[in-house]
């Protein structure tokens, strides 16, 4: 099966699953290993058998390869032989009955309350102008309030801030959309920049540049603040706030909306909602963070739990 057939194999998965674009990267990188992995054992897709696929997971295992990293090279090489099977390429398909590593369950880190005020207060001083400053600000109360994925957060269209909203339309994975509710401090911080934004995007169009539909303009390629960047950002306010830059990303602020909302008192359905889980059996993993948090409390401050 040659390069073409993979290309075809992913875009077809584009278009009739509607896969994330960083899900179609990381298969594409996969199914090139495997391909290469193939060629130097001079086989190819089309004459792998089910050992092949064995032995190249057992390869994956000893390069060092996380459990999560290998069980998603099964499931593409397993989709693309589903595909070929479909598609009349094949008459079989070698992984089907071939059981993944599993993953390793880590709990996600997270932050206390505390820390999430140190990184608000910091966005709100950290810039080199005050542009930057009430950017820094919404950006970090949205994340906190919504518990956005950085890719959701930083292609906001501006369509969606318009208008003083109570609730936020967010394009998840797979082009799902889901509302969001937005807490005072965030419509606050939103409405400030979007003045701001507005004001930079009409000098902007005075100087003949097209305008952005992005809440968050870039003149770089994609129109938008890059993940990258706004990771980036995010350690600078770390260190600003005199959180440890080892316990921020912007996944965190994510664990720490779901854990405060779950630790006061909020149901698993509605925060699987909220985080646009399409199984809320991936939300309980929040249900373990609380409850390894509470049993630091206890031992760290029952009477009993201490020596002596």
């Amino acid at each position: 099966m040659t390069a073409t057939r993979i290309q075809a194999f992913l875009e077809a998965q584009a278009a009739e699953l509607d896969a994330a674009t960083n899900t179609q990267l990381a298969y594409a990188r996969d199914l090139k290993d495997f391909a290469e992995w193939l060629e130097r054992r001079t086989c190819d897709f089309e004459r792998a058998t089910r050992e092949d696929v064995e032995q190249y997971l057992i390869y994956c295992d000893a390069q060092g390869l996380a459990k999560s990293t290998r069980a998603r090279r099964l499931s593409a090489i397993k989709q693309l032989y589903r595909f070929a099977f479909e598609e009349g390429w094949r008459t079989d398909n070698p992984a089907i009955q071939i059981k993944g590593p599993g993953r390793d369950k880590h709990l996600p880190k997270t932050l206390d309350v505390m820390e999430v005020d140190r990184l608000l207060a910091a966005a709100r001083e950290t810039g080199r102008s005050d542009m930057d400053r009430l950017r820094n600000t919404c950006l970090m109360e949205l994340l906190y309030a919504t518990g956005m994925r950085v890719s959701e957060l930083v292609s906001l269209p501006v369509s969606a801030a318009r208008g003083d909203p109570r609730m936020l339309l967010i394009m998840g994975k797979g082009g799902k959309e889901r509302m969001v509710p937005l807490s005072p401090p965030a419509r606050e911080a939103l409405a400030r920049w979007l003045i701001a934004r507005d004001d930079a995007e009409d000098t902007a169009r005075t100087a003949g540049l097209a305008p952005s539909r992005h809440l968050f303009p870039s003149r770089g390629k994609s129109g938008h603040l890059t993940r990258h960047r706004f990771y980036t950002l995010i350690k600078e306010l770390a260190v600003a706030g005199g959180v440890s830059p080892e316990k921020v990303t912007p996944h965190t602020l994510r664990h720490a909306f779901a854990t405060h909302l779950l630790a006061n008192g909020a149901d698993l359905r509605s925060i699987q909602t909220l985080l646009g889980h399409a199984d809320v059996a991936t939300t309980e993993i929040y249900t373990h963070v609380l409850d390894e948090r509470l049993k630091e409390l206890v031992l760290e401050n029952h009477p009993l739990a201490k020596d002596g």
